[in-house]
């Protein structure tokens, strides 16, 4: 099996041999180039997108992004993105409708895109007030299957399945493009691996109790929504709220990631519909 390298631009169209791996609905692999690791400050220079199609049919997203702050030098060092590169490149408010599309009716799968590519992204949509809905997408995290089956990194994972190199290390596109060709060879490789979505969704679960994308919060057996951090850990946070609004209050107003913060909005005003209206 070849999966062919694309060229720069936006969805060129190709077809890959998908193996096991079978799909009901398209799976974007996508990697995210950023000017650091801090979701909520830091912003994305550039996103990276392999959509597979049910058929076997491949196409490509890739753009690089103005975003709005410097480049710190030892970042720029990493993925070789410097500012001089991203003059004359669109925002993401200016790139956002097309990303938008290119995820309708997708899954999603990256190289551990559960800890940093999704929370990130999704933290830098709600900046700029677009709510990207995601419920019903499953996320393949690539990263957990290496983990569980050969615990190690990127270039070594493509070295260790595919036989290959990891060229241009750090470049959005190429991760993404890595990424697809690893979960192809880990299907091979794993006879107990599923192929299709769902079972890889749970399989590579960090935590299917995270409520928010950041995981300050969670779901008990029972479906309640508990504090995974701070003075009130693994207490009610409708509770908390009722009886400490002040610590809504302080969540609202600090660093936390607008997820983290949308999620909390959501369960604080589903506790005052449930008792009318009561609680301030």
């Amino acid at each position: 099996m070849v999966l062919m390298a694309l060229g720069k631009g936006d969805k060129r169209m190709v077809n890959v041999d998908l193996g096991r791996l079978s799909l009901s609905k398209p799976l974007v692999f996508f990697d995210l180039e950023t000017t650091g690791l801090n979701i909520g400050q830091d912003r994305i220079v550039e996103f990276a997108g392999v959509k597979v199609h049910p058929d076997g049919s491949m196409e490509e997203m890739e753009q690089r992004l103005q975003p709005g702050i410097p480049i710190p030098a030892e970042v720029s060092k990493i993925h070789g993105i410097y500012d001089v590169d991203l003059v004359g490149m669109p925002t993401l408010e200016e790139f956002a409708p097309r990303l938008i599309r290119f995820f309708d009716q997708a899954d999603l799968a990256g190289y551990n895109s559960a800890y940093f590519d999704l929370p990130f992204l999704m933290e830098e949509l709600l900046r700029i007030d677009i709510d990207l809905d995601i419920s019903n997408a499953r996320m393949v995290d690539v990263q957990a299957i290496f983990h569980k089956k050969e615990p190690r990194d990127l270039k070594a994972a493509l070295r260790f399945y595919c036989g290959e190199e990891l060229v241009n290390a750090h470049s959005a596109a190429a991760d993404a493009r890595a990424t697809c060709l690893i979960l192809l060879q880990q299907l091979n490789r794993y006879e107990d691996l599923q192929g299709n979505v769902d079972f890889l969704h749970r399989f590579t679960a960090r935590n299917n109790k995270s409520v928010d994308l950041a995981g300050r919060i969670v779901r008990n057996d029972k479906g309640v929504e508990l504090f995974a951090f701070g003075k009130y850990k693994g207490q009610s946070v409708s509770e908390v709220f009722a009886r400490d609004p002040s610590y809504y209050a302080w969540m609202m107003d600090g660093d936390f990631p607008r997820h983290t913060k949308k999620v909390i909005t959501g369960i604080r005003l589903r506790a005052m519909n449930t008792d009318g209206g009561s609680r301030a």
